[in-house]
């Protein structure tokens, strides 16, 4: 078949970005996927963003990734999230067309340079002296590449269940999967979990009743998700609020005993923040109703996605129950919603530059890290691609830290702290989120995306070109002075006031909208961003402090057993990092940081 530089298992999210990186780095790349057709189908809601998950898009666009751009392309509605609070939590979201976000991700891998479509199932990866060496496709021909990613998503060993029934597929239109895969890693010796997803019921939109649901518009203008968008120009949609109400939740109750969540049937952790509805009524039984947001899937489709009640109660219950809900009473069902169970790799088995730390080369990106949700699967798959690109080319590693995107924290919970259940990403998880907001994405990580190449000359002068205009109108504001009240201020000290605007300025309107944005965002949080840095400085101080890949903690005197068998299995980059791991005292941070003193020193 070939041999490549890259080679990528998996056409979703995670090995979408991964791959495009890799051949736009100008490496030779195959995407193994089991259909082509469906490379970038969105299995679950046809939305892009959120809270949380809106920042990590726009960093993946700011370093050169895709998702941003196909989003502007087939976004539906646009709307920003949290606006009512700071712009630390501002947070973009975009329903999309599902059809035609499909075909613009087809199209855009289709005609990448140094990249081939494979299809068929990777039923193995090839390994020689612990580094791999290529993939086994289908038990029958092997394809060798200088190093792997692993992106299968809900596809490692996938369970769909409904009602009590169940079936292997890795989503309800693929019912093939890859365990001969899964089965591979665990005779690696890689840690398997099992975790559960599902997603719900679709619905003939033509069937609903519409007269007294609430609707909800996007927001106008609509604001892109991509950094080189300039503008949407497409028509948006409205979608429509309902409720669940008791009746809906009588008829849950009374089949539990026929759920394979609460029969024991589904062996796998589900998703904490995007539980079932049958999940919701059991846990939250004071609630007398429960949100369903009914979001079309398209513009030239009826099909309606009823957000909010994910199921996988038999397809008898689900006509029941879905029908009580005000505006359903007599929708068309065309799809019924279900649970999937699919393994993941514990995540503390791979370093936080997703290449794993037993075998060498080979690196995991996705949902079978953990995590759960497109944007979380982008992000990985871009950091793993650009790592890949950057090991075939024998140069240094990116690691994105907590103190520089959303990217970085999420990196650093998984393989610091590993996840239990499905890791979701919020703002809540990110300690520095003031600095690190939805609008300065490109501020911070645009001279990343240009050093690796996935950044145009163009686009980099641009940003290179809006921050000098940020920081020529910031010795502005704190050199200008005006009388206020009496006393003579800087119009710095003036904009920090709540009420004033940076717009009233007018030998200021020549600026463009988003350097007024910026500026103002960093002035009246001046002092909470001052306070930040200082925290991040202390970080950085430890993260600076490396710690050798052959060190042997047993030889460390004074930590103890627990602790050198810990760090032994983590084997942290670096100091920051061994701090993170659950039960590394502080104590034990101090002992090794002398250590290392000493053992520098010798050295030298």
């Amino acid at each position: 078949m070939g041999k490549f530089d890259v080679i990528v298992i998996g056409g979703g999210h995670a090995g979408i970005e991964a791959s495009l990186t890799s051949s736009r780095m100008g490496l030779s790349t195959a995407l193994i996927t089991f259909t082509k057709s469906k490379i970038g189908f969105m299995s679950c809601n046809p939305a892009v963003g959120g809270v949380g998950k809106g920042q990590i898009v726009k960093e993946v666009d700011a370093l050169g990734g895709q998702i941003a751009k196909t989003t502007d392309k087939t976004g539906i509605q646009f709307r920003i999230l949290n606006r009512s609070k700071g712009p630390a939590v501002w947070s973009s979201r975009a329903q999309v067309d599902r059809i035609q976000y499909n075909r613009e991700m087809i199209k855009t891998v289709e005609n990448e340079e140094n990249l081939e479509i494979i299809e068929g199932e990777a039923t193995g990866v090839l390994i020689k002296n612990n580094t791999v060496s290529g993939v086994e496709i289908d038990g029958e021909y092997k394809i060798e590449g200088k190093t792997v990613i692993l992106a299968a998503g809900t596809f490692l060993n996938g369970l769909i269940h409904i009602g009590l029934e169940n079936f292997p597929a890795g989503r309800i239109e693929e019912k093939r999967v890859s365990k001969k895969l899964s089965e591979q890693l665990k005779k690696l010796g890689f840690k398997i979990l099992r975790f559960k997803t599902g997603t719900c019921a679709r619905l003939d939109g033509n069937t609903i009743n519409y007269d007294g649901l609430r609707r909800q518009d996007g927001d106008q203008p609509p604001v892109p998700f991509s950094f080189s968008t300039e503008k949407i120009e497409v028509e948006q949609i409205p979608c429509y609020i309902t409720y669940t109400n008791e009746k809906t939740h009588q008829i849950i109750r009374k089949n539990l005993d026929r759920s394979p969540l609460f029969t024991g049937v589904i062996k796998g952790t589900g998703v904490r923040y995007c539980p079932s509805l049958e999940d919701k009524v059991v846990k939250f039984p004071h609630h007398q109703r429960h949100h369903v947001f009914l979001e079309p899937e398209g513009r030239n489709t009826s099909l309606i996605y009823p957000n909010g009640i994910s199921t996988s109660l038999p397809i008898d219950v689900q006509d029941e129950f879905i029908r009580t809900i005000p505006g359903l009473e007599n929708v068309k069902i065309v799809r019924y919603g279900y649970g999937i169970e699919h393994d993941v790799i514990d995540p503390t088995q791979i370093y936080p530059t997703l290449e794993t730390k037993l075998i060498e080369n080979l690196f995991f990106a996705g949902q079978v890290n953990g995590t759960t949700g497109y944007e979380e699967a982008a992000g990985q798959g871009l950091i793993a691609g650009i790592n890949a690109s950057l090991k075939v080319k024998g140069k240094q590693l990116l690691t994105l830290d907590r103190t520089t995107s959303y990217i970085g924290v999420l990196i650093d919970d998984l393989t610091t702290k590993g996840t239990n259940e499905p890791y979701r990403m919020f703002t809540s998880r990110v300690e520095y989120r003031l600095l690190l907001r939805e609008d300065n994405a490109d501020l911070r990580l645009r001279d990343i995306g240009y050093k690796v190449g996935l950044v145009s000359k163009e686009e980099w002068e641009k940003t290179k070109e809006k921050k000098e205009k940020i920081k020529e109108l910031m010795r502005k504001l704190k050199t200008k002075k005006i009388k206020v009240e009496g006393r003579t201020i800087t119009l710095f000290e003036y904009l920090r006031r709540p009420e004033i605007k940076i717009t009233s300025f007018k030998d200021l309107k020549n600026y463009p909208e988003e350097v007024l944005f910026e500026t103002e965002v960093e002035v009246k949080y001046s002092p909470y961003i001052k306070r930040q840095l200082a925290e991040i400085r202390e970080f950085k101080n430890l993260e600076r402090i490396k710690i050798p890949s052959d060190i042997d903690y047993n030889k460390i005197p004074g930590l103890s057993l627990e602790i050198k068998e810990k760090l032994s299995n983590f084997k942290p980059l670096n100091l920051g990092q061994a701090s993170r791991i659950s039960g590394i005292t502080p104590s034990a941070i101090s002992i090794l940081m002398v250590y290392l003193k000493k053992l520098q020193s010798s050295e030298n």
